[in-house]
């Protein structure tokens, strides 16, 4: 047993929360939809980066699309010109576009979507959603987000994970999220799966405000650690780890040219250290040891 790990049988342990992913007989793949949106639901464009970034790295194949006309206007979201490989120039519609990848060495499928926050007929384009879901033979939803929040760019990027699924908030130790207002595409799709049957949760990066300019390296960063925890699956990050601290030495500069800013990082500073003072517990210095194992024998050769 770890030394950090409670033991079951002792009179007053802790057992920890279980999985998202539940075991299935073996043989049986397991399959799993993450979403993300650019757009209103996605601050530095660090949600959508962070799928693209696992649909490059699995080798996603495209799978499906939703047809843009139905659902875009293209004076709010307009359509882009840009060069093909032979140099000819094309126009880029708006679109949503749907890959399954297999992870590697697991039993689990992608099923990647990837698109621009809709304009029209937002119940249609969810429907049209959990059809191809349906198709797909889903199993389980992650829906990605990110939001500008008073965050140092100096700390941990927070990311919140919740469920509006009682079952599933109980089973993980999870929190509802206590959001009230205005909502995106993200979350009328996550109402919508949990009607139909899917065990969803949301992931959402806190992208500090002053920086919200994409890209955010370091929020995509984020996400991906806890989408490799919700999947159990290691992740190859080397790459981004390097961006996110280029992007993290880039700030700092920038900061120390404007005492006005320096200033105010320094005060979000203060509230972040002083509100993380409890969580110094031998539970989370548990999670943060065996994360350090898992990337030790992953660099292993």
């Amino acid at each position: 047993m770890n030394s950090f790990e409670a033991d079951p049988t002792e009179p007053g342990a802790v057992s920890e929360p279980e999985r998202l992913l539940q075991p299935v007989p073996e043989g049986r793949r397991i399959t799993v939809m993450l979403a993300a949106f650019e757009g209103w639901n996605d601050a530095g464009e660090a949600a959508s980066d962070a799928l693209r970034y696992l649909n490059k790295l699995w080798g996603g194949k495209k799978v499906g699309a939703i047809d843009a006309d139905e659902y875009y206007d293209f004076q709010f979201t307009r359509p882009t010109i840009r060069r093909t490989a032979a140099g000819e120039r094309k126009i880029k519609w708006p679109s949503t576009r749907i890959f399954k990848a297999s992870v590697p060495d697991s039993n689990v499928d992608a099923i990647f979507v990837q698109g621009t926050e809709p304009s029209y007929k937002w119940r249609a384009y969810t429907a049209e959603l959990l059809v191809h879901a349906e198709a797909l033979h889903v199993d389980y939803v992650i829906l990605v987000g990110a939001l500008l929040a008073d965050v140092p760019h100096s700390r941990p990027i927070p990311v919140s994970t919740s469920t509006d699924d009682a079952a599933l908030r109980e089973r993980m130790d999870l929190e509802a999220s206590q959001y009230e207002g205005p909502v995106g595409i993200v979350g009328v799709l996550g109402e919508v799966a949990l009607l139909a049957g899917l065990p969803t949760v949301s992931l959402w990066a806190a992208v500090p405000h002053y920086v919200a300019q994409a890209p955010s390296p370091k929020a995509q960063l984020a996400l991906l650690h806890r989408i490799e925890e919700l999947l159990q699956v290691p992740l190859d990050t080397t790459e981004l780890v390097e961006e996110a601290d280029a992007w993290e030495r880039g700030v700092d500069e920038l900061a120390t040219e404007d005492p006005e800013i320096a200033a105010y990082v320094r005060q979000l500073e203060e509230a972040k250290d002083t509100a993380d003072l409890p969580e110094a517990s031998g539970e989370s210095i548990a999670r943060e040891f065996e994360r350090y194992l898992k990337r030790r024998g992953k660099d292993k050769p």
